[in-house]
């Protein structure tokens, strides 16, 4: 199953990882900052090739080509794309000199075909993407909260609606949480997965939850 994670900057997005078993989680840094507890180079590292730096959307693809269909990564049940606006960003910037339409088709592209892939893969392999988010405000005040993309393309697909489970990650009351339902956001997850709207920063418990569906 995928699972995308959306929130601000300092939302907690990558914090949420810290509990992912090092022995069965890879994971891509395409914001390639690290990750955000101590010692954590102690447990993803790519000596032990459970850790790449990259934001080039064509690696993230092959890599995750390479754990769905390799032999050698039969044993990776988890994989993490940290931040998929890293892959967008450094994809823009890299065609900042290029002119017209075939620009934006080729990002929103590149974004969609990582994304799309991931439906795709093997039954026991979850694929995490995680994403800043935008906030939209009307003339009223009203605000909502979805998914930040580059470019009115990917705004037509609507990625959420690629993902069964939505996860809006948020500051409530000192602690870092996540929304299961939608709360003026794209948040969602199938019935039954969550007995409550909003539920501890942890991804591992959100993959324990995700094993019944």
């Amino acid at each position: 199953m995928i699972v995308a994670v959306v929130g601000d900057s300092g939302a907690g997005k990558t914090t949420a990882l810290r509990n992912l078993n090092p022995k069965t989680t890879l994971i891509i840094d395409s914001d390639k900052k690290g990750l955000s507890w101590k010692d954590w180079k102690k447990s993803f590292n790519a000596e032990k090739k459970n850790y790449l730096k990259t934001d080039f959307p064509q690696a993230a693809l092959q890599t995750l080509t390479a754990v769905n269909l390799n032999e050698n990564y039969k044993h990776v049940k988890t994989v993490v794309v940290d931040t998929v606006n890293g892959l967008m960003v450094a994809d823009e910037m890299r065609r900042m000199k290029d002119k017209g339409y075939d620009k934006w088709a080729d990002l929103a592209a590149s974004v969609y075909e990582l994304i799309d892939y991931a439906l795709t893969v093997r039954e026991d392999l979850n694929v995490i993407f995680v994403f800043h988010a935008q906030v939209e405000r009307d003339e009223s005040g009203y605000s909502f909260t979805r998914i930040k993309t580059n470019g009115k393309k990917l705004d037509k697909i609507v990625l959420e609606s690629k993902f069964p489970v939505v996860l809006l990650a948020k500051q409530l009351d000192g602690k870092y949480v996540f929304e299961t339902h939608a709360n003026n956001s794209t948040a969602k997850s199938p019935i039954g997965m969550f007995e409550e709207d909003v539920i501890e920063n942890d991804l591992q418990k959100v993959l324990e939850a995700l094993a019944g569906f």
